[in-house]
């Protein structure tokens, strides 16, 4: 450590090594010819000088570093020099976002070259310090064009790192932060991609460096799916899964997943890895595919996201997502009743993490979907969960279930509740005639798209609401009486009904199934019908109460009022109680007269 008062890099043998560069003839100058001035600085070595002046530069911002940053910087250049993890995670949960409110709530943390003499000039820390850095500017400012080029090429530095060493890295991280690398890896490329595509607000250097980033693959969809299939791979997580659901022994999974399968930092980047396939897939519009990806993971809690609840509450949400866009609605609903029961649970513990407000906004848009799915296939739900739907979003919740004039509800939860989705192809940077025709007549956006498909679903079930609501009426009913109260003739009735079977019939998964695709036609409806000529039969089948939650949840709520009773201090004394304390007297006990039990006086 430096001295009180003395900078770190204020010390001579560093100060002659960086000038060893300049020219000091040419600096000096030529006395003994003609004296012009001008023309031996014309020979001065600017690019010395220009190094020179950077230096200082730097250590004038380093001047300005907070001492209270400084020694936060050290000690967790320390931590993970030493994997010691405990440290690490209090660093990087609580010492990092604490000194961020304090100095750099609104402007950025130092660069890694200003800090770099406080950690040694160590390589690996300084891409990580960066990974922390760009977080920072992407999520608190405004990140420019510089930005985003140099947060893609720390990201290929830090997995170059990882994947193309010879052995496995001696590098231990804690989980949540291996889940933030890869979750903001593909924030990254998900917030390039939508900047990219408006080229209206581009300057002429912007497009010029477009063009050049395009032809060089920055921030392409092939070079981030490659990072997540490639970390699947050296990790061999899906064969690690595969073994554990086999009941292996831990020597037998070794020999299978080799030296990097063993190492826990490979083993969760590459089970992170899958679930950030899921999201990248849910993005790029492929559903099928992004579950597909998921087929050993088991939504279960035993599984190894559920160590982390941002990871945890991301697949949830992308897969219930996925189910939607499926037309799988009792999976989604199922998915999200589970999550969503998680979060309501866990909520009090979820106010100390740094990530409380992104948990909460991600399940307001699960309700939002979950209000979506319970439209398109009515069934009997949790109190709890309906409850809070109806909370948020009543008045959509009401207008969906009006068939042709609750389509604008839809669209609304729709594009609150959905994915940013993206373009997988850059707009035509190389070619300015196509540019140009782009710009005129731009594609139709990502979002829309999917929009329009899941509305012309919607429209196809606009009429069963109605037709529901009369059939739960009848246990048998004539098709001609049936027209006439819509006014409506027989063929166009059947047509509905015909629809209004099929949305009452979905692909569902059933008990024991492994993949998040598996599943069989099953009914999700509590109304069916058949059509005998000209007549319909209705039956409802009806569910009994499920009184064993009712119970649970009775009983945790009287335990949490039993707990607030005991922890609250008991009460102070009365006034009558303090004004006879002052005056000394003390009044006689009773001896006789009538006893006075609870409720009143005993009378004789």
């Amino acid at each position: 450590m430096a001295r009180p008062g003395m900078p770190l890099w204020a010390a001579d043998d560093e100060i002659d090594e960086d000038f060893q560069g300049v020219d000091l003839s040419m600096a000096i100058g030529n006395y003994g010819q003609n004296g012009l001035y001008d023309e031996v600085q014309s020979r001065i070595d600017e690019a010395a000088l220009l190094a020179v002046q950077q230096q200082m530069q730097q250590q004038a911002a380093f001047a300005q570093i907070p001492d209270q940053v400084k020694r936060f910087i050290v000690h967790f250049h320390q931590a993970v020099l030493n994997n010691n993890l405990e440290e690490i995670t209090v660093a990087y949960e609580s010492g990092w976002n604490r000194l961020t409110e304090k100095f750099y709530s609104k402007t950025e943390w130092p660069e890694a070259e200003i800090i770099a003499p406080l950690v040694n000039d160590d390589p690996i820390f300084l891409i990580l310090y960066r990974e922390l850095y760009y977080r920072h500017v992407y999520s608190r400012l405004q990140p420019n064009i510089d930005d985003r080029f140099h947060s893609y090429e720390n990201s290929c530095e830090l997995f170059n790192y990882l994947l193309n060493s010879d052995e496995p890295v001696a590098l231990e991280l804690p989980e949540q932060w291996l889940w933030d690398i890869i979750d903001e890896f593909i924030y990254q490329f998900q917030s390039y991609c939508v900047w990219r595509s408006r080229v209206k607000s581009k300057s002429d250097e912007e497009l010029i460096l477009l063009q050049e980033a395009s032809s060089q693959g920055v921030w392409s969809a092939y070079s981030v799916l490659n990072v997540l299939y490639s970390l699947i791979q050296k990790s061999k997580i899906n064969e690690f899964i595969v073994s554990q659901q086999q009941g292996k022994s831990e020597e037998e999974i070794a020999e299978i997943v080799g030296e990097y399968g063993v190492r826990p930092l490979y083993r969760m980047l590459g089970y992170f890895s899958i679930i950030g396939l899921l999201r990248v897939h849910t993005m790029l519009g492929d559903f099928t595919l992004a579950l597909k990806v998921m087929e050993n993971v088991e939504l279960n809690p035993k599984a190894q996201f559920t160590r982390v609840t941002a990871c945890l509450v991301s697949t949830y949400y992308y897969v219930g997502f996925c189910y939607i866009m499926l037309r799988r609605y009792m999976d989604a609903v199922r998915g999200y009743l589970s999550i969503l029961n998680f979060i309501l649970r866990m909520r009090q513990y979820h106010t100390r993490s740094y990530q409380y407000d992104q948990i909460n906004k991600t399940a307001d848009r699960m309700y939002a979907l979950f209000a979506v799915c319970n439209a398109l296939a009515p069934s009997r739900i949790d109190d709890n969960i309906l409850s809070t739907v109806k909370e948020k979003f009543g008045e959509q919740f009401t207008k969906m279930q009006r068939g042709e004039d609750g389509i604008s509800a839809f669209e609304e939860l729709f594009l609150y509740s959905c994915p940013k989705f993206i373009s997988a192809n850059p707009p035509p940077y190389d070619d300015p005639d196509a540019l140009a025709v782009y710009v005129d007549d731009p594609p139709m956006e990502p979002a829309q798209r999917h929009l329009g498909l899941f509305l012309s679903d919607v429209r196809a079930q606009a009429p069963v609401p109605t037709l529901r609501s009369f059939l739960k009426l009848y246990t048998s009913l004539d098709a001609t009486k049936l027209a006439n109260f819509l006014d409506a003739d027989e063929e166009e009735i059947v047509q509905q009904m015909m629809v209004m079977k099929q949305a009452s019939r979905n692909v569902s998964r059933v008990g024991g199934e492994k993949g998040l695709l598996e599943g069989s036609i099953r009914p999700t409806s509590d109304l069916d019908f058949v059509i005998d000529e000209n007549m319909l039969h209705m039956v409802e089948s009806t569910v009994g109460r499920r009184y064993a939650g009712w119970f649970i949840r009775s009983t945790e709520n009287a335990q949490r009022v039993l707990d607030t009773l005991k922890s609250s201090p008991l009460p102070g004394p009365g006034k009558s109680a303090a004004v006879q304390g002052a005056s000394g007297a003390t009044e006689a006990p009773r001896t006789g007269g009538p006893k006075v039990a609870w409720g009143g006086v005993k009378v004789a």
